[in-house]
């Protein structure tokens, strides 16, 4: 099968988003909306993926260090499209094959429509393949303009266009399949005689036509692929679409959402059967939630894995941790980077774990900290409990073994150990080893004053006299 050879165009700097990011960098439900065009490029396995670079080159490099294959051209200054689509031949000069033009800031183009464009233009054998749509208000966009025959003669912009040529509902999508062979040759051949001094793709259509090479289209049959984002207000709105579109893929797949309308889940997100999300929930990045989950009102997910049977209850907040199955978290718990929940364990409200490992059935159900410990197999964790990680300079583990009983109120200076069974009394600061199976206290016996208060309360007069 003829090679595949992807070029995006990600040089422009878009003054309309009003940002000093990139524009192709701004997120789009989990992923930079350049992500979103080099996913579906990518599934098409080509030998080559280029992108075009310009306005703040090294930070789109930077950003998308997570794709090895990828290789940057840079286009300074920004001519055109045809100039743009030129920086690319130092890479694919002596390649042969079909390159696919697409746009950086187009992201929800379809694998499955790039492969028909491709098979059209394979299958009738053309140098040029453009993709189109019709619009009922075609305003702004280039018209596709067709001889007597039918054939694509040339395009024609929204400003150059004669008043039979405004009624043309066709509109170029600038994007394209071009033969390799002679393409950069007609690219160099490219004038740039108009008013901006730019060298137009549109324009290579009207030399093709000229020098009889097929040019062919393929008409998609809704426009909302080709939408292309250029403000803030449009970054919104397509945010909208591809929201819609993964919450009705969970649905289907057998996911209840309680509230569709205010389920937030990334494009990376997998959801399991049986799984039911509460109204405001907030799934991110590259989460992973199991088969019959609960997760209950105003709780967000960031890059977290989530076993099977797990429960969590309103307002909780989990970033980059792993929860066992039939866990149960919350309400009002916060489970940072680097812990892990076993399985059948309890996080309750206003329970915070940092870098910490509860294990299988273990319990801290109530406002407690757990920071750099590692917690085994059915321990409880009483109120009020800390483990005091930090002694200003660095930070220090905490080890329960399994079975040990942490009682309310309990600080554990780190580094220290709590043996297997060890039972810690209430209110007691631990600053040393507790063996297995120990008790361990720190308060002295309690004292009861007789009339204190009222000494007290004397005294406070006598004062103010």
């Amino acid at each position: 099968m003829t090679a595949v050879h992807v070029v995006v165009l990600a040089a422009g700097k878009s003054t309309r988003m009003k940002s000093a990011r990139p524009k192709v960098l701004h997120d789009l439900s989990g992923r930079m909306l350049i992500e979103h065009v080099l996913h579906s490029a990518a599934a098409l396995e080509p030998e080559t993926m280029t992108l075009v670079v310009g306005h703040a080159a090294d930070d789109v490099r930077a950003a998308l260090a997570g794709w090895p294959s990828l290789q940057f051209v840079v286009q300074a200054p920004q001519l055109g499209t045809g100039h743009a689509l030129l920086q690319a031949e130092s890479v694919l000069k002596d390649k042969k094959g079909v390159v696919l033009l697409l746009y950086g800031d187009v992201p929800l183009l379809s694998t499955s429509t790039l492969q028909r464009l491709l098979e059209t233009h394979r299958g009738k054998k053309a140098a040029a393949t453009i993709l189109t749509t019709e619009m009922p208000d075609p305003y702004g966009y280039g018209r596709i303009v067709r001889d007597a025959k039918g054939n694509i003669s040339r395009i024609v912009e929204e400003r150059d266009a004669s008043a039979q040529e405004h009624k043309i509902r066709e509109i170029n999508s600038g994007i394209y399949a071009f033969n390799l062979s002679g393409l950069f040759d007609a690219l160099h051949n490219l004038a740039n005689d108009n008013a901006q001094g730019e060298y137009y793709l549109t324009d290579l259509v009207a030399a093709f036509y000229q020098a009889k090479k097929k040019v062919e289209s393929l008409l998609l049959d809704s426009p909302d692929e080709l939408r292309g984002i250029n403000s803030r207000v449009e970054l919104a709105e397509m945010t909208a679409i591809v929201r819609a579109r993964k919450n009705r893929a969970l649905m289907i797949g057998g996911v209840t959402l309680e509230d569709p309308s205010s389920a937030y889940i990334d494009e990376d997100v997998t959801v399991g059967a049986d799984t039911t999300i509460g109204p405001n929930v907030r799934l991110q990045g590259k989460t992973s939630v199991g088969e019959r989950c609960r997760i209950e009102a105003g709780s967000r997910l960031a890059h977290v894995t989530v076993g099977n049977g797990v429960t969590i209850l309103d307002h909780c907040v989990i970033t980059e941790a792993v929860i066992g199955d039939e866990a149960k978290i919350g309400p009002f718990a916060h489970v940072r980077p680097a812990s892990v929940v076993g399985p059948s364990a309890h996080v309750g409200n206003f329970v915070e774990l940092k870098k910490t490992t509860l294990g299988k059935g273990s319990k801290a159900n109530h406002l407690a900290y757990l920071g750099d410990a590692k917690i085994g197999d059915g321990v409880n964790v009483g109120a009020g409990t800390i483990t005091c990680n930090y002694d200003g300079v660095n930070k220090h583990v905490t080890t329960i073994e399994d079975g040990a009983f942490i009682g309310s109120d309990t600080q554990l200076i780190a580094p220290v150990t709590i043996g297997r069974g060890a039972y810690v009394g209430t209110g007691t600061t631990v600053r040393e080893d507790v063996p297995a199976g120990a008790l361990a206290v720190s308060a002295g016996k309690q004292r009861n004053i007789e009339g204190w208060v009222a000494d007290k309360q004397r005294r406070r007069r006598d004062k103010k006299e």
